[in-house]
């Protein structure tokens, strides 16, 4: 990653929500190639290996000051690349897309809340405004531009367990602003290896259940793809993100996720694209352009404030 583009901020994190939304895509693609939890645990091998590989030496160094705070390693690796990946799995057997897409949506409210509660970070009220105006825009994409269909959704354990993925994940990007002083590269190593091993027991549920299997040719293809973009590539630039503009602003960007998800699907799967999809979009970004213009307009502040005067 050049050292220019590591410093746009919104750059990094929207190609981040785009690989997320990328992963959508795959995971349709990998019907009948690959077993889910297949997937879940070799994406982890992969990423761990290519990883360690690269900067393995780094993490070695930092290992002395690194092991006392183990246990929020793999608490962090837990929430942010296990849990939620296998909560959201495990949700879509008992809920909507459209169930799935509004609680995605629901992740920056989770992120900002919590940076508001462990930080103080102030949230102001057009950061409010555009966390819904961006929300307004996900329920648009996900009801395909009826939203009264809300009215006859009702909650039920899928529901649940999506809620707490988003919970986690948001827990995730909130915690990232506590982690060591380390290369952001060397710090997504360590957490990919311990979820790899935290993926091993899912393997075990897969061959227990008689739902393993592997890959064909097409699957392996498909889990290159989730190994190298979602999993590895989109951390490395959202870690980068939320170092340079924190985890609240960054947070938001996640609303991009189920509308880039809707325009690869199109593009790869041949899906309708509606104006709901345009719609939406223009909400999301919307919602993106107030959270931040606050924060341009404090820092634009504080730099007149600090300014010598004639």
């Amino acid at each position: 990653m050049s050292q220019g583009f590591a410093s746009w901020p919104a750059a990094l994190i929207v190609l981040s929500t785009l690989m997320w939304g990328g992963n959508a895509v795959a995971s349709k693609l990998a019907v009948g190639h690959v077993s889910p939890l297949t997937v879940v645990f070799l994406r982890w091998v992969l990423v761990s290996a290519m990883m360690w590989a690269l900067y393995g030496r780094v993490v070695r160094e930092h290992w002395p000051s690194l092991r006392p705070r183990l246990g929020f390693l793999v608490f962090t690796a837990l929430i942010g690349f296990t849990a939620f990946n296998t909560l959201m799995y495990f949700a879509a057997h008992s809920t909507t897309a459209v169930n799935i897409g509004i609680l995605q949506g629901s992740m920056p409210i989770f992120v900002l809340a919590g940076a508001r509660l462990f930080y103080g970070t102030p949230v102001t009220p057009l950061q409010m405004l555009g966390v819904a105006v961006a929300l307004i825009g996900v329920v648009a994409v996900a009801t395909h531009g009826q939203p009264a269909v809300l009215l006859s959704l009702g909650l039920n354990p899928g529901d649940a367990l999506m809620l707490i993925a988003c919970l986690s994940y948001a827990g995730y990007t909130v915690a990232l602003q506590k982690r060591p002083a380390m290369p952001g590269a060397a710090f997504f190593t360590l957490l990919s290896v311990i979820a790899m091993v935290s993926t091993i027991p899912l393997i075990v549920v897969d061959v227990a259940a008689g739902s393993f299997f592997w890959p064909t040719p097409t699957g392996w293809l498909v889990t290159l793809f989730i190994a190298i973009f979602p999993s590895c590539l989109s951390q490395l630039c959202y870690l980068r993100g939320v170092d340079l503009i924190g985890p609240g602003r960054a947070g938001v960007f996640v609303n991009l996720v189920p509308i880039w998800a809707s325009i690869l699907g199109v593009l790869v799967l041949g899906e309708t694209f509606a104006l709901y999809h345009a719609v939406g979009l223009g909400l999301v970004l919307a919602g993106i352009a107030m959270t931040q213009r606050q924060a341009t307009n404090e820092i634009r502040a504080a730099a007149a404030g600090a300014r010598p005067r004639a």
